[in-house]
């Protein structure tokens, strides 16, 4: 295991040792999620990142992918048009400097071979499959730069389409990083496949997030932190509906999230969830990202969460930044996994 670490280790050292270029001025990063499809766009101006252009859209591209790891090709389909927008829009803004990430979806297909090359084409830019710990470096990167600095250590949870991530860190530097596998799409296609949702169904789906958590429980609350904060569009849609039926609500608490599944409950298909966070494309998975959150919330026994503004995709625009500037987010983390782990790559 430390021959491998200090492989990775030393990989990542020689990357950062790259020579400073001059920083672009459009950089654009492009998210190929499990649920949904991002990209936003940046321009770099006297040291700072200005996003001048963002798009979404749901592919739910992990209710494509078979059990035997074939993409189906209709949402192959929906895809390659997402795509092919994405690309355009890109040469319209001119983009300098461009970064594609594939996540969970793309790592358990097979045979994906044919069906990137295509979407390399309809986007312009390869793509790059990366792993769920460098997911969530991504993340807490995101989060990270977009938050107000604060001292001590800060928990982000990122419940995606096919994985979770969660990251205890401490300024801009990850600590402890996990990537699970356990994603809103997922779980929703599960326990809740046919839309209805009921009592019994979000308890077996809490059972399934809550075996998928408790191996990495003792060492997060463990390692403990001193503020929490939630990324992406499955926290922000679950915060945004607390909101909605309580406007008092200033943030995601156990008490928010218990009035969250009780109006699941009551409403008893995905279809009938009519509260405006809950848009239409989000309402088919919206009761397992829902689970997740809850089991969440248990097994760490968060007590208050924030909703971030930054995701993996901020991470991204960080993340080539500081590889412009030579001070890639990576390096950070290379010292931060020497430190902990003692190992000395001279």
């Amino acid at each position: 295991m430390a021959s491998g670490l200090t492989a990775r280790l030393a990989e990542a050292r020689d990357f950062v040792r790259a020579a400073l270029r001059p920083v672009p001025e459009v950089l654009a990063a492009v998210d190929l999620g499990s649920n949904s499809f991002h990209m936003v766009v940046a321009r770099h101006s006297h040291g700072q990142l200005t996003i001048i252009d963002r798009l979404r859209e749901m592919v739910r591209l992990a209710a494509g992918v078979a059990e035997n790891g074939r993409i189906d090709k209709e949402v192959a389909a929906r895809a390659l048009a997402c795509l092919e927008r994405f690309g355009q829009r890109l040469r319209d803004m001119r983009a300098d400097s461009v970064r594609v990430v594939g996540t969970n979806a793309l790592r358990h297909a097979h045979r994906k071979q044919a069906f990137l090359e295509r979407a390399r084409e309809a986007l312009g830019h390869p793509i790059e499959i990366i792993g769920g710990m460098e997911e969530a470096r991504l993340v807490y990167s995101g989060v990270a730069h977009t938050m107000p600095s604060e001292p001590g250590k800060r928990l982000v949870v990122d419940i995606g389409g096919g994985s979770t991530e969660l990251i205890i860190g401490e300024g801009l530097t990850p600590l402890d990083m996990e990537s699970l596998q356990m994603g809103c799409v997922a779980l929703s296609e599960r326990f809740f496949r046919d839309g209805k949702i009921s009592a019994k169904r979000m308890e077996r789906a809490r059972l399934a997030a809550r075996l998928e958590l408790e191996p990495v429980q003792a060492a997060f609350r463990r390692r403990g932190w001193d503020a929490c904060a939630g990324s992406s569009g499955t926290v922000r849609a679950i915060g945004d509906s607390i909101r909605a039926l309580d406007p008092q609500a200033l943030s995601i608490t156990p008490a928010g999230i218990n009035r969250a599944i009780e109006y699941s409950i009551d409403a008893g298909h995905t279809r009938e969830l009519k509260l405006e966070p809950i848009t239409e494309d989000r309402r088919p998975v919206f009761p397992g990202g829902l689970a997740i959150l809850a089991e969440v919330f248990s097994v760490l026994d968060i007590k208050d969460m924030r909703i971030a503004e930054g995701a993996m995709r901020e991470g991204l625009l960080y993340d080539m930044l500081g590889r412009y500037q030579r001070e890639d987010a990576r390096e950070l983390t290379v010292r931060a996994m020497q430190q902990r782990y003692h190992v000395d790559l001279e």
